[in-house]
């Protein structure tokens, strides 16, 4: 059946979609997003608005929130740095290259969606332990990796490389070939061909995976509170302190908590989202 664009109201429609009109299609998912992500969000706002912006600061401003809140960021943050170029690395090899197992490391990618975040912190935690397999290796030279902000990285470089992989391999199997063999049979070295042919379609996937693995970062807990330690001002995270504020009853720390992660994660998203508009923008110009 062949499709006919038209235009009703600004809003481009086709004629004989399998799928329902924008009123009832757009109904639904509206109702289903209001209900399941903007009715939670905005129960969370409205809590911490309640308190009023002194109330805000003052909590935020306690020495242990404001340093587990940094160690939330900072170490998410460097976790999403290190699989966007190791992730990337990765996807290069898995899309470009054949070799045997391939399709069983293709797989184990995977797995930190399929684990549960307990079993990936206990199985972190016991090999990186001073008495674990890898833990035992840098123990003689004074190189703790459990129970540090070492031992967070880890675990959040371990939940978060998936992203990175994942969102940078279909847009390497897009890449033609041809592009880059014709480069290089004109003389261009391999770091031009890199930087000049392949990065620029690459890098918008790149920063995706980078902030999705760094917003699954700044939130996770499973993975990372067996591994931890858990130490107040040293490797406390926050949304560990979160749970200790409400089983304490003290809600209202809880929700300031909650409410400055969301903002501040909604604002890396923004400008991520931002500088991908950016290149994507440059990218066309470039291209026309």
């Amino acid at each position: 059946m062949a499709y006919a664009n038209r235009r009703r109201g600004g809003v481009f429609l086709k004629q004989g979609s399998a799928i329902p009109g924008l009123a009832l299609a757009g109904g639904t998912a509206l109702l289903y997003f209001s209900l399941l992500v903007l009715l939670p969000i905005g129960v969370l706002v409205f809590r911490a608005t309640e308190l009023g912006f002194a109330g805000i600061v003052a909590l935020a401003s306690e020495p242990r929130v404001s340093a587990a809140l940094r160690t939330s960021f900072f170490l998410a943050l460097a976790a999403g740095a290190f699989n966007a170029m190791f992730g990337a690395i990765l996807a290069w090899v898995l899309v470009r290259y054949e070799f045997p197992g391939r399709r069983i490391v293709d797989a184990a990618i995977d797995l930190p969606f399929a684990l549960p975040t307990a079993v990936a912190g206990i199985s972190l935690a016991t090999l990186y332990a001073p008495q674990g397999w890898l833990g035992a290796v840098f123990a003689p030279f004074n190189w703790p990796i459990a129970f540090t902000r070492t031992g967070i990285f880890i675990a959040l470089v371990f939940v978060g490389l998936p992203f990175v992989v994942r969102t940078v391999q279909p847009v390497l199997l897009a890449l033609q070939h041809d592009v880059e063999e014709a480069a290089a049979t004109l003389g261009a070295r391999r770091i031009t061909i890199l930087r000049r042919i392949v990065m620029p379609p690459l890098l918008p996937a790149i920063l995706t995976g980078f902030a999705l693995a760094s917003a699954r970062g700044i939130g996770e807990y499973g993975s990372v509170i067996f591994i931890a330690g858990n130490l107040p001002f040293v490797s406390e995270i926050a949304p560990l302190l979160i749970v200790i504020k409400l089983e304490e009853y003290d809600v209202n720390g809880a929700v300031v908590i909650a409410f400055i992660m969301l903002c501040l994660s909604l604002a890396f998203l923004l400008l991520i989202n931002g500088f991908q508009a950016h290149l994507r923008r440059r990218l066309g110009h470039v291209s026309g």
